[in-house]
């Protein structure tokens, strides 16, 4: 299974999308030292707003790639209304 997720900065409020086939372990790398990524080291800790699950690699970076347009974006807004009620 692959995990396309949505991680909101708690220092900032920044989203950042990615796709992974360990969740857990993930945003664990987010968090700590071991982060690499430019745009996630500076701007943790990171917390789990949204996720979806796909049986294939493929179908996980196809949905990654959509998030990460204007539509997308707008999909993540009403999900994140629909969960939390905002």
């Amino acid at each position: 299974m692959y995990y396309v997720y949505v991680l909101e900065s708690q220092k900032d409020s920044k989203h950042y999308v990615g796709y992974t086939n360990n969740l857990e372990r993930r945003i664990f790398e987010h968090n700590t030292i071991c982060n690499r990524k430019k745009y996630t080291s500076n701007r943790g800790p990171w917390e789990l707003l949204l996720y979806d699950v796909f049986p294939t690699k493929s179908k996980a970076i196809k949905h990654e790639r959509f998030l990460k347009t204007g539509k997308g974006r707008e999909y993540i807004k009403d999900k994140i209304k629909k969960k939390f009620g905002v």
